[in-house]
């Protein structure tokens, strides 16, 4: 199949800009990749505290010796990178995992190791919460525990537990400074379907109208998250998977099997047998090599396709830039213009991802897009079958796995063809003018609501929007401007509990928008949301110049977010300064002192708002 020639180009463009910072990264990858392994490079001090706790006949293998005399050949030790709690529900089912893996490792003659674990919070637990202050950056920290882990030098290949938000993202950065190793992630899946999406919303809305009180919102929202598992919605976390799946780094068609069914225990082995034939066999596959700017354009193309997570124009700006790779916003823009969406997933439509999966869940999507031109074909993968192998979608009994073709769409209010697509152009659209850059989830937003022009609406935090909504003061046409929120003033939380109240006003009849310089959540919705507004205000945005009343248009078809006011007036609007009650020097409590260099030292939301550049 011919590349389309936007993906070539835009293919191409990153090629050129990343070219000296590409080359750089993999001159490291392919220097530590040819030291000899760390049991035989270690000092011996070194070795035996390495593999002390090990089993007598595990140690014998790791470190090729029995009774003192040299044996052959010394097994590889695969490091286990292990973001278990089980505070998060999609994490729990990691708490027996890597018991499984170090069984199967054995079975192939190898070992493992519980390299370390990683820190993983829940976003749905801290929104609108003080912790929500430590969320992206958790990203970052969860990147250097996984460098704790692996620093100890001593693996021949790694398998990443982990499914949330920033817990994948911060994995996948922490692997690629390890680009050296061969490396396969290993998912739980989503859990069995509750009370719908859809439903959950329209209680929310009625709490934040004072229809139904706090115990019928806490039963509505119990029964849409109720068990093991990521949650159903195609936000941040499942984005995470479907991405994973595009750049072949899972076991093919793992993202979302539910943590009860029986092959999932078959795929949480098949990925020790997958990442130990990268070590042993003839196609020896560091992560640092598969992760190229082919296969990060592919998770973008991934992304669009399916409307998912605006937090991934953060997040993968931030994974590319530790492979070495650069990209932009406006390589997601040049690209949704011409890839087609193929999915309706909540919020993106009514299905929920157990859902998706039943009509052909990522593989159908992969397989489509494959043939239609829109992503590369011909990358390194996990897997010796390529790319394609993650069009198939695995089966299994009494523990044998089987793969078979995605088929035709089983749904086609959910999935659809190439040919037949829910718009011919992507979820994502980047927005420009005045305001600065940002980007709006334009797949999640109804048509009637792609182009917004209203007065402004100034606050400098959610709680005084809230207090604003219950007071009455917004039922009108209106641009609610949350700014304050960006990287480096406060760690750019998501404003997901903002969604209930500018729905209502919506659902009101009422023109209404948000402008900010933070986040939503993975799960934006229905109320067309200017986000990740760059520079950000604390930093003399733009975003700092707007007063209330300015008139401010929102145009998702046209892609620009201006204020409606003359050139030299607007040059002329003094820049404000953050309040002094969200001052660096007043966020404090919950942790957040320890984040303060973190914030300091943030690029822009553009730039990944990465803190170790």
């Amino acid at each position: 199949m011919t590349l389309h020639p936007t993906l070539l180009a835009v293919t191409e463009r990153i090629v050129q800009r990343s070219r000296p910072t590409r080359q750089a990264y993999l001159k490291q990858v392919d220097s530590a990749a040819q030291r000899d392994p760390g049991a035989q490079r270690l000092g011996c001090a070194n070795v035996a505290h390495a593999f002390a706790a090990m089993p007598q006949a595990d140690k014998e293998r790791a470190t090729a010796l029995d009774k003192i005399k040299v044996v052959a050949p010394r097994a590889p030790n695969i490091g286990i990178v292990n973001a278990y709690n089980d505070l998060l529900s999609a994490h729990a089912p990691l708490q027996h995992y890597p018991d499984l893996i170090k069984d199967e490792a054995r079975k192939l003659g190898a070992t493992a190791q519980v390299a370390g674990g990683v820190p993983a919070m829940c976003d749905g637990v801290t929104q609108g919460t003080p912790g929500m202050e430590l969320s992206l950056f958790s990203r970052d920290v969860i990147a250097m525990a996984t460098a704790v882990s692996l620093s100890h030098d001593v693996f021949d290949a790694v398998l990443m537990l982990g499914v949330c938000d920033k817990i994948v993202p911060g994995l996948l950065i922490g692997a690629l400074q390890f680009g050296h190793l061969p490396t396969v992630f290993v998912p739980a899946g989503p859990m069995t379907s509750g009370l719908s999406n859809n439903e959950k919303s329209k209680v929310r809305e009625k709490a934040a109208l004072g229809q139904v009180g706090r115990p019928e919102l806490l039963e509505a929202e119990s029964a849409a998250y109720h068990g093991e598992g990521t949650c159903t919605f195609y936000g941040t976390a499942n984005s995470n998977q479907m991405l994973l799946e595009a750049m072949g780094l899972h076991v093919p068609g793992t993202a979302f099997i539910n943590p009860g069914e029986g092959v999932r225990q078959a795929l949480t082995r098949e990925a020790a047998r997958t990442v130990l034939e990268l070590v042993n066999g003839k196609n020896f596959t560091p992560i640092g090599h598969v992760v190229d700017e082919r296969c990060i354009v592919n998770a973008m193309v991934a992304l669009l396709a399916t409307g998912g997570s605006t937090n991934h124009l953060i997040h993968w700006v931030a994974v590319a830039r530790a492979a070495g790779i650069v990209i932009d916003w406006d390589d997601f823009s040049a690209l949704s213009d011409v890839v087609p969406l193929l999915t309706r997933v909540y919020p993106n439509g009514s299905a929920d991802v157990n859902q998706f999966q039943a009509a052909g869940g990522p593989g159908f999507v992969i397989r489509e897009l494959l043939d239609a031109g829109f992503m590369h074909a011909d990358v390194l993968t996990v897997r010796p079958g390529g790319l394609r192998e993650f069009t198939r979608i695995p089966s299994g009994q009494n523990g044998q796995l089987s793969w078979s073709d995605s088929g035709p769409s089983k749904d086609e209010t959910v999935v659809r063809s190439a040919q037949n697509p829910f718009s011919a152009t992507g979820g994502l659209k980047l927005l420009q003018g005045n305001l600065g850059r940002s980007v709006i989830k334009i797949s999640a937003v109804p048509e009637a609501f792609h182009q917004i022009e209203a007065p402004a609406r100034v606050f400098s935090s959610q709680d005084e929007l809230h207090a604003a909504f219950k007071a009455g003061e917004l039922d009108r046409d209106v641009v609610c401007v949350v700014r304050w929120q960006g990287p480096q003033a406060n760690g750019m939380p998501e404003l997901h509990k903002l969604t209930p109240p500018l729905a209502v006003l919506q659902g009101k009849g009422f023109k209404v928008a948000l402008v900010t310089d933070g986040r939503m959540s993975g799960a934006s919705g229905k109320v067309p949301a200017a986000i990740h507004v760059s520079p950000e205000a604390a930093s003399g945005g733009p975003l700092a110049k707007v007063q209330d009343g300015d008139l401010i248009r929102l145009d998702g078809i046209r892609g620009t977010l201006q204020v409606l006011l003359s050139e030299a007036e607007w040059a002329a609007r003094p820049v404000a300064q953050m309040p002094a009650h969200l001052s660096a020097e007043n966020s404090v409590g919950m942790g957040r002192e320890l984040f303060s260099n973190l914030r300091r030292n943030a690029l822009k939301a553009e730039e990944g708002a990465c803190t170790w550049l």
